[in-house]
């Protein structure tokens, strides 16, 4: 007799098998919106995934911020920027010929050097996570990671002020 996967296995591999087809979809996708919905998926099953691990703070973050509010932003960009979808070009065997072998090794080497450098540890145990809540992160986001929280601040800042240089050049 077969033995059946733990619940929390099994939940685990549907989701990372999602979370790979919409990311494989982002960047196969020929029309940028459909690219930013399935942008949306990944987030979406990130965000059920943290749940998994007790991580409901960081779940609900994961959909109100990335899921909602950046994703609305990507898709007015999109719309404002008026793309269409992407002109089809000519196979290039030569491409694919060195392209998937290459990427076939780059992997491996990645893999192996990942592998051999990762710490012999238990597996994860879900719902064992305690640190999600916002009291933890807000503690870390604004002691041990303060710095690279204000530099994010500050390089979105100059995104913004370039999006209105941008805009405003349009209309004179």
């Amino acid at each position: 007799m077969i033995p059946m996967p733990n619940l929390d296995v099994l939940g685990f591999l549907v989701l990372a098998t999602f979370a790979v087809l919409c990311g494989l979809s982002v960047i196969l996708q020929k029309h940028a919106v459909a690219s930013a919905l399935s942008l949306v998926g990944v987030m979406g099953s990130l965000a059920v995934l943290y749940l998994m691990l007790g991580a409901e703070f960081l779940a609900a973050v994961q959909m109100i911020v990335y899921a909602g509010a950046i994703m609305v932003l990507f898709v007015f960009v999109i719309m404002l920027l008026n793309s269409g979808s992407e002109r089809p070009a000519k196979a290039r065997y030569f491409a694919y010929l060195v392209g998937i072998p290459s990427l076939l090794a780059f992997l491996g080497v990645i893999s192996f050097f990942i592998l051999k450098e990762l710490p012999n540890t238990s597996s994860v145990q879900f719902g064992a996570f305690t640190q999600g809540g916002p009291a933890p992160v807000g503690r870390l986001l604004f002691t041990q990671y303060l710095l690279p929280f204000e530099v994010t601040s500050l390089l979105v800042l100059i995104a913004i002020i370039g999006a209105m240089v941008l805009a405003k050049k349009e209309i004179d």
